[in-house]
């Protein structure tokens, strides 16, 4: 027979009710106590009712996280960490993709709330003012975005911004691009200030192409607007965008690194294999996705409401292949 609460109670001599808060609301336990009770639980094989214990607690120990497209190789290792670090909490987590439309973020938001604990919310497309709104319905901890009144895990992708832009100009480029993402994108806005402000410091001609869509599709359509700029080095969105730059590049003609150089964001594993390999900004996904899981669980164990976080994770070039000195 499957062990029971009362079995663990008697293994640990412990009431039954400090099993249930153990399982439930574990900081209302002492660490001795806990760990005495999880180790009688681990020895019995025992599972928690997760329905009897929503049932007690209101709590359902599942939380959504909402990705903007979950193809794009950034994001599968910030879900696999937030998996990982929620099964450690007891937490489930439901993943949904909006497949970059806001529209569907919102309904995907309305849809997870009645279904779970809290929500992270990573590269939203959705404006700040909606995303305010929808947090009345369940906490959010919302990742690559800052929202007033919210936590925030944030990848300071403007400090890697300043690293690419100050890495070609130290190549010898004078004029570089700086092909731009979706108009709503914070990690944009974010790379745009940093790259105008790096270039005017460093004597460099910044051009800003698009917006573009965040894929290699749209790598491949900025290549003519990059080719008429007349620059020489490119610093892209993100890695899809700059491996379907290369592609396209090579496509008229235009080697890369010999006559452009390209840099990406992101250090996704099909640009480590991309030939040339892909000099990018490395992007700490998966100590993003476990730090969301940690802010937004102690803010729906708090008795209080919590006082809103803010987390910047720092990032870091990675020169490989793509970028050279300008013929």
């Amino acid at each position: 027979m499957a062990a029971t609460i009362r079995d663990v109670a008697q293994a640990s001599g412990v009431h039954v009710s400090t099993v249930s808060r153990t399982f439930s609301a574990p900081h209302l336990v002492s660490p001795a106590t806990r760990n005495r009770v999880l180790a009688a639980a681990e020895s019995l094989g025992y599972r928690p009712n997760r329905a009897a214990r929503a049932l007690t607690t209101g709590r359902t120990h599942n939380i959504g996280l909402i990705v903007a497209d979950i193809s794009n190789p950034f994001f599968p290792p910030l879900i696999k960490a937030a998996q990982a670090h929620a099964r450690l909490r007891d937490y489930h987590v439901f993943v949904a993709d909006t497949d970059e439309d806001p529209l569907v973020e919102e309904e995907l938001i309305q849809t997870l709330a009645k279904q779970v604990d809290g929500v992270l919310l990573c590269s939203p497309r959705l404006n700040n003012r909606t995303i305010e709104r929808l947090a009345a319905d369940v906490p959010f901890v919302v990742v690559n975005r800052r929202v007033r009144g919210m936590s925030s895990v944030l990848m300071d992708v403007g400090h890697g911004a300043r690293l690419a832009i100050a890495h070609l100009a130290a190549l010898g480029h004078r004029k570089i691009a700086l092909v731009a993402g979706p108009k709503a994108s914070w990690t944009g806005g974010e790379m745009r200030k940093a790259a105008t402000a790096t270039a005017a410091e460093t004597g460099v001609e910044l051009v800003t192409i698009g917006p573009n869509a965040p894929t290699e599709q749209g790598g491949l359509a900025a290549v003519r607007d990059v080719l008429a700029a007349g620059v020489t080095g490119v610093l892209a969105y993100n890695d899809l965008v700059a491996i379907g730059l290369i592609e396209g590049l090579e496509e008229h003609g235009v080697a890369v690194p010999g006559q452009v150089s390209v840099i990406g964001v992101d250090d996704v594993v099909p640009g480590r294999f991309n030939r040339p390999r892909l000099t990018t900004v490395a992007m700490p996904t998966s100590a993003a996705g476990r730090a969301a899981v940690d802010l937004l669980l102690s803010s729906v164990s708090a008795d209080e409401p919590a006082t809103p976080a803010l987390m910047t994770l720092e990032t870091s070039l990675v020169i490989r292949d793509s970028t050279a000195p300008p013929p």
